[in-house]
Order: C-alpha cells, then sequence, then structure tokens
C-alpha cells in the first residue's frame, strides 16, 4: 500500500500569533463561521487564513444559487426528500432536516450581512428551480454570479469586524495538537514579505476547515486553482476520520474547450437547464428523454454518466447544450456571466450550440464531522465542501452546497461558544515527508483516466501503481508551496482511489463499469478512511455499518417511543448536570465515537478526554459529558452498553499483541460475532492491535471440509471458486500436513491450520517455505500463544476476541452542573 508522510516537511515556526478560533479559508463557510462567532461572543477574536486573496476560492464561481424554502406552497419535507433522493442512500437524514429547517433563517441572516438577490418587479425573491428539484426553490443573484455576490457580502462585513484578522496569501500546512491530543492551532507559510512571512504557527482553542474542494486532483475541473485538497489532507494527516471521497460529482455540463484543455474550465450552469436548454448530441438528437423522469434536469450523476455513455456511443468528445430559444434578452439578463464567457471562447450561445463535457466538480465526502461540525480529532471542526456532514451522501443535489456551508457554520460557530477553551501546548512527533512538485500532471493524468466518471478495478489499480511509484524521487524535495501542493494532491488521490477501489457497486457519482449495479444489500453504507501512525490508509469504525441507525435501534430498545419513567418522575425538566464517564479497571478503550453518539443524539454535550485504542487505568475519565440530567440518565446505559464490550474486546486483543510482540506473526478475528455488531468488534479489535479477517462471506473465499465434499474434492472446491470468481483471494483450510501440497499446488492464497500442535506447525511453516500465508487456529489460548507465533506462522485466529471477551468495567458518575 502506498504511504504518506503524517507531517508535512518544513522549516521550523518562525513567528507565532494567538486566537480564539483559526478559521482556514475564506469563503462562504469559513467567513459565515467567523462572522458568526463574533456575534454570538462579544469579545471574541478570530484569525481568517486564506491561501490566496479572500475572494479567491469556490464561492466566488458557484454560478448556480442557494436552495431554501422560502415559498409558501413549497415545505422542508419536500427539499429533504429531493435531497434523500439524490443522494442515493447514503444521506444522513437528520443532518439533511438541519439543512432544510435552518436553511431559510441562514439565508436571512446571509441577506442581512448584505447580500443581494434578485427580486420580481413586485420586490419578490424570485425562485427558480434546477435539477434534482421538484419546486422552484433556488435564489440567485445578478442571474448566474449568486457566488460573486455572496463572497463580495461576506468580505465587506468581515472588514468591519475588528475582531476579524485576515491573513491572506498563507498555506495551512499542519495541524498542532497538544498531548492530549486536542487541536491547538495550525502552521501555515505565508507568501509574501512583512513581519509575518515564511512559516509561522496560529495557537487557537479551536481549528475550523472551510478550505473548499480538491478538484485540481483531477486534469480538468471548475474549481479554481487554489482547490488542491489541502484541508482533507491535513485532517488525514492530523488522525481526523474522512468519509466517502469516493463520490466525487462531475459536473455534466462545462464548457469544452478543445481536446488536451487541462485545468480550470468554464462551467455552464445547472440553471441553464433549469431554464429550458437540452442536450443534444452531434448530429441534434436529445438523448436524456428515455434516461431519467426528469430528462434533462435529472440529477447531476445521471446526466453525466448519459453525456460519458452518448460519447462512447457516438466517438465524440463532447455534446452541446442547445439554449438557442431563449434569445438574447434572456441570455443578457438571466446568464450575462455564461454568455460572456462563451463569447469569450468564440461561441455565442444566443445562435449556436454549446460544446460541452462532464469536468470534476464538486466532492461530496471529506471530513467526516457531526451535526455540530465536530471531526474525529476533539477541536477540529470542518464545513462547506471540505467536510462530510451527511447532507449529500453519494450526489449532491443542485444548489445544496451554498445552504449546507451557512448552515453548519453557524451550527460551528454555537459549537464553539458552548465548549470555549484555550490553546495547549504542540506536542508533535509525526514523521515527515513531501512528493516531488514534478509528480503533479503525472497524478492529475492518472486519477482523470481511471478515477473519474468512468472506473474499474483495472483502472483503479493503475491509477494505485501510479500514485505509488510518484512517492519516489531521485532528487530531495526541498519544502515549498510546491511540494506540499503535491503532496496533499498525493494524499487525497490515494484515498480517493482506494475508497473508489472498496466501493464494489454503482452509486450517486460513484460509478463502477465493473460493478455497474447499486447493491444496497452490500453498500448501502459509509467508506471512512484514517492514516495510521505508519501513513497507510486505514478503515474506520463505519466501515460496514451506519452508526446512527444502529444507535437509533438500540434507544428504540430501551424507549420503545416512551420515556425513561424513572428520570421523568424524578428529575426536573431544567435540572443540568455534569458526567464524567470513567474507567473503572485497567484496560484498552473502544467505542467512544459511538458512545458519544449516543449522548449527542440527547442534545448533550460530550467533550471526549482519551482516544479510541489508548491505554486507560482504573479512575482515568474518558469522556466528560454536559447537559440535561433527564437526558443523561436515559443515554447512560446505552452508551456504557456499546463502550464496556468493545473496550472488552480491545483489552482481550491487546493481551494478546502482547503476548506475541516480536515474533511476527499477528492477532487476527474471526466471524464469530454478534449479529449487527460484527464491523464494530472489528473495529475494536483493530483499536487493540489486532488485525481483521473476512468481514463476511463476500469478501474472500474459505474452502472448509464441508465444501470439499460437496465439490468432490479439494482441487475441484479450489478450481470451481477461481472459475466463478477469478479475482477473490482463495483461503483453504485443512486439519492434516499431507493436505497442505495439493492445496499449494492449487495456488492457494492462504492456508488455515486448524487444530495444529505446535511441532505441526513448525513442520507446516517449512514445508509451505513462503508459498502462502499461513494462520492457525483452533485451540489456541494465551498460555501458548508464543509458542505458536514462533513457528512462523503469520496469523494466530481468535475467535474470542469477539464472542466471549469479557466487558471492562465503565461507568459514569454523575455530579453537579
Amino acid at each position: 500500500m502506498t504511504t504518506m508522510p503524517r507531517k508535512l516537511t518544513a522549516p521550523s515556526p518562525g513567528w507565532t500569533v494567538t486566537a480564539d478560533v483559526v478559521v482556514v479559508g475564506s469563503g462562504i463557510a469559513g467567513l459565515t463561521v467567523a462572522l458568526r462567532y463574533t456575534e454570538l461572543s462579544p469579545e471574541g477574536r478570530v484569525l481568517v487564513v486564506t491561501k490566496d486573496v479572500l475572494s479567491a476560492g469556490s464561492t466566488q464561481w458557484a454560478q448556480g444559487g442557494i436552495a431554501a424554502v422560502l415559498d409558501p406552497e413549497d415545505t422542508p419535507a419536500e427539499h429533504l426528500k429531493d435531497t434523500l433522493l439524490a443522494g442515493a442512500g447514503l444521506c444522513d437524514e437528520e443532518a439533511v432536516r438541519v439543512l432544510v429547517t435552518e436553511g431559510p433563517d441562514a439565508l436571512k441572516r446571509l441577506m442581512e450581512h448584505g447580500a443581494r438577490f434578485d427580486r420580481d418587479a413586485d420586490g419578490e425573491l424570485q425562485l427558480t428551480r434546477e435539477g434534482g428539484h421538484r419546486r422552484n426553490r433556488i435564489v440567485h443573484a445578478g442571474g448566474d454570479a449568486t457566488g460573486a455576490e455572496v463572497q463580495r457580502a461576506l468580505i465587506e462585513a468581515a472588514a468591519h469586524e475588528p475582531r476579524i484578522e485576515v491573513i491572506e496569501h498563507a498555506l495551512a500546512l499542519d495541524l498542532l495538537k497538544d498531548a492530549a491530543g486536542h487541536a491547538c492551532g495550525v502552521t501555515l507559510h505565508v507568501m509574501g514579505e512583512g513581519a509575518r512571512d515564511g512559516v509561522g504557527a496560529v495557537r487557537a482553542g479551536a481549528v475550523v476547515l472551510a478550505s473548499g474542494g480538491m478538484g485540481q486532483v483531477y486534469a480538468a475541473t471548475t474549481n479554481p486553482v487554489v482547490s488542491t485538497g489541502d484541508g482533507v489532507a491535513l485532517a488525514l494527516r492530523a488522525g481526523a476520520a474522512i468519509r466517502d471521497l469516493e463520490f466525487v460529482q462531475f459536473h455534466p455540463t462545462v464548457l469544452w474547450l478543445g481536446e488536451g484543455s487541462t485545468g480550470q474550465q468554464p462551467l455552464v450552469s445547472e440553471a441553464v437547464r433549469g431554464e429550458g436548454a437540452v442536450l443534444v448530441d452531434a448530429a441534434g438528437e436529445r438523448f436524456m428523454a428515455g434516461v431519467h423522469e426528469l430528462a434533462d434536469l435529472a440529477p447531476r450523476d445521471v446526466v453525466a454518466k448519459a453525456i460519458m455513455r452518448r460519447m462512447a456511443e457516438t466517438g465524440a468528445d463532447h455534446v452541446y447544450l442547445d439554449a438557442r430559444h431563449f434569445g438574447a434578452r434572456k441570455w443578457q439578463v438571466r446568464f450575462p456571466t455564461i454568455l460572456a464567457v462563451c463569447r469569450d471562447h468564440g461561441i455565442d450561445p444566443v445562435t449556436e450550440l454549446i460544446p460541452v463535457a462532464p469536468a470534476a466538480h464538486y466532492a461530496s465526502g471529506g471530513v467526516r464531522t457531526d451535526l455540530k461540525g465536530r471531526s474525529t480529532v476533539p477541536g477540529l471542526y470542518a464545513c462547506g465542501e471540505v467536510a462530510c456532514t451527511g447532507v449529500h451522501g453519494a450526489n449532491r443535489l443542485a444548489s445544496n452546497s451554498l445552504l449546507e456551508g451557512l448552515v453548519f457554520a453557524e451550527r460551528i460557530a454555537s459549537d464553539l461558544i458552548a465548549v470555549r477553551r484555550s490553546p495547549g501546548n504542540p506536542h508533535d512527533h509525526r514523521p515527515d515527508g513531501l512528493i516531488d512538485p514534478r509528480a503533479r500532471g503525472r497524478i492529475q493524468a492518472f486519477m482523470s483516466r481511471g478515477a473519474g466518471v468512468l472506473r474499474s478495478r483495472e483502472s483503479l489499480a493503475t491509477v494505485g501503481r501510479a500514485l505509488a511509484d510518484a512517492r519516489w524521487t531521485p532528487i530531495a524535495v526541498e519544502p515549498c508551496t510546491e511540494s506540499w501542493e503535491a503532496t496533499n494532491l498525493h494524499t487525497v488521490a490515494t484515498a480517493l482511489t482506494v475508497a473508489a477501489g472498496l466501493r464494489e457497486e454503482t452509486r450517486g457519482s460513484h460509478w463502477r463499469e465493473d460493478h455497474p449495479d447499486r447493491r444496497d444489500d452490500q453498500w448501502l453504507r459509509h467508506i471512512d478512511l484514517t492514516l495510521t501512525e505508519k501513513g497507510e490508509l486505514a478503515m474506520e469504525s463505519a466501515d460496514a455499518l451506519d452508526i446512527e441507525n444502529l444507535v437509533a435501534i438500540a434507544l428504540r430498545e430501551d424507549l420503545a417511543g416512551g420515556e425513561d419513567v424513572t428520570s421523568a418522575a424524578t428529575i426536573p425538566p431544567d435540572q443540568e448536570s455534569v458526567a464524567d464517564v470513567v474507567a473503572r479497571r485497567d484496560g484498552v478503550v473502544a467505542g467512544l465515537p459511538v458512545a458519544e453518539t449516543v449522548f449527542t443524539r440527547a442534545g448533550l454535550q460530550v467533550e471526549r478526554l482519551a482516544r479510541d485504542g489508548d491505554e486507560v487505568r482504573k479512575g482515568d475519565v474518558l469522556l466528560t459529558v454536559r447537559g440535561q440530567t433527564r437526558a443523561l440518565l436515559t443515554m447512560e446505559r446505552t452508551a456504557l452498553n456499546f463502550l464496556t464490550h468493545l473496550s472488552g474486546i480491545a483489552t482481550q486483543t491487546r493481551l494478546w499483541v502482547r503476548a506475541i510482540d516480536g515474533t511476527g506473526a499477528r492477532v487476527r478475528d474471526s466471524r464469530k460475532t454478534i449479529p449487527g455488531l460484527r464491523a464494530l468488534e472489528k473495529y475494536a479489535v483493530r483499536c487493540g492491535g489486532g488485525v481483521n479477517h473476512r468481514m463476511g462471506l463476500y469478501d474472500a473465499a474459505l474452502i472448509k471440509d464441508n465444501h470439499v465434499v460437496a465439490a468432490g474434492g479439494v482441487a475441484e472446491a479450489f478450481r470451481a471458486v477461481r472459475t466463478t470468481y477469478p479475482d477473490i483471494t482463495i483461503e483453504v483450510e485443512v486439519d492434516r500436513i499431507d493436505q497442505i501440497e495439493p492445496v499449494l499446488a492449487e495456488g492457494a492464497d492462504e492456508i488455515l491450520l486448524d487444530n495444529f500442535t505446535v511441532p505441526q506447525l513448525a513442520e507446516a511453516v517449512k514445508l509451505v517455505g513462503g508459498r502462502a500465508r499461513l494462520e492457525s487456529s483452533g485451540g489456541l489460548t494465551l498460555d501458548v500463544a508464543r509458542a505458536v507465533a514462533e513457528t512462523g506462522v503469520d496469523y494466530l485466529s481468535v475467535g474470542a476476541l469477539t464472542h466471549s471477551a469479557p466487558a471492562l468495567d465503565i461507568a459514569l458518575d454523575l455530579r453537579s452542573a
């Protein structure tokens, strides 16, 4: 697997500044956080750092509008339904509900900051429709210049607030964390001259990433040159989880500028189709009518795929958008920016067809956050395109992005007030490194060819090899803006390619040619990735289930739609308390994010004081929870059920890992798990230092004695699997030495040695001689673990880790507020 640096190589900071909060990014999300925080905190100070000038991000390029329920005949429920439908099953419904219910008020506050939107002759807001919306609910400014107007208004508002300081031309490098793992600032490089030039540090109680997207990872994109995935890469290096990075939206109608054109390409807004333009091929034939019920107004992924299919069928490298029936007046009033851009490139849309093709546009995935914008790293927040709030799912609904930036930025500002914190002392021992900036073009080219609109196992494998090769360079790479950006691009490209390779289905904006169907039975789930200490990508706890849904099931068991009658009867509704979640015994903790999800679901505030995988001592406080006493006691048992069980698995795993330390063998689990909890239990094994075997019956073939009997022999069983599933890993279980050689002859990837004695294991290792991986299973105990490992086997498979590990004693201690 391709490894990545955990920190960018850079000189030591030559200067330091402090603030309550540092916001990385100056688009709609970043400036809204800054403005809202200073509105809510009379003494608050915010430092905004931006990579270029304040207006250089993606917000100013937004031609579409902002979606919000402002028409009396429209409803939040309808907006929610349209969003969930576009998201292809992966939206967080609660996050979408927050968006559609809080959106109108957030939009009104944006107008109070000075944003002026288009109105009709009566002074009412003009509401239009775009692809995927079934109601007119989109507000625009200047026809197709909404982003530019929003950016103008926010910049002017920020300029009039003396407690907002701005540092321009500043590239954020890495997160600073204190010894407890809490974010306490960032390092950055200022490209200029003066007191703050070169590498410096911003010390702050919290860090908010609002750094935009990563479109520049592709050769052709609508994103500006500053969109190099800096925020996602920074978060990954800091240990944060990223979610669903494979869902990159390719805008279907980007102005085609000719063969070989790269870099930022002009966007032809979806609103043009919303006003009645249609797509045609070179022969003038419309091709969307039979593809989707909304035809040319179908969701973007549907339109992009249809265009790519038609291009493949006809051998063309673009199609056309026909809006000639608009007439000159409508073009000049409704789409003046697009009209000017087209004419600048020699195309007059009033009389000519507009050549268009899909290009990378928007990342629906990003830094995983909760409903308050908090990442998995304490004190690190994210909003806007850099974040994955759960709103967009597998495919963003048009004009929801600016609204998301508003709503979740305001939520972050409110949470920052509630959990205000002074910065700690930086503590950082992460390994560093850089990518040669000359590799940037190769990375972009390979990503466009193999990880773009069309993807397959083969194309993604080719991209993966190219990214691994890009790590090598014959020269020492100097720390500079070009090498830092190249490293960020390489990091997000690698993560995106890994996630796209894992998701073996077609869903939303992720299209696998080799897996053309949507598979809800296997893939109605998120892919969460983190970066290990070695710089390798690992799947996080939500890799095979929706934690929110699992928590909801657990709470239904406890409450059944009612309430905690004891707490309701004995505790006043307005009473508030603080509670500590405390370890009663030494052990390894796992499941803190799940417990936090339980508590936050009831509106409680949670401060995480430990991390999953930490060794804790009796009396250590793992979480501190604040809020209504009734809610605390109602959620207590559900949270502890998850936490004690998963921590017990992690603790037991750590005992086995220690027992074989230094042998080269690794401890791994089996499928002996509680139904519904497999992914979490396997995650707990990883927290304890073990590794996972198969997630299910679908991700590897394991031929056992009954399969051999049914197939008529081990060779027959092996060949049947290889014929039916040529690319899958094949493992074979044997219980005698004489069975090993025939299995090796068939080409087994792994041999499971069932109930072998230590001498038999040693004999098997010698016989195999490295031709296959070996696992010891059956009859294992801690007493013999080291002797087994010292035989040279690769794995010890311990089913007891998940099916019979004792729970770790953890309790909740209530104290007054």
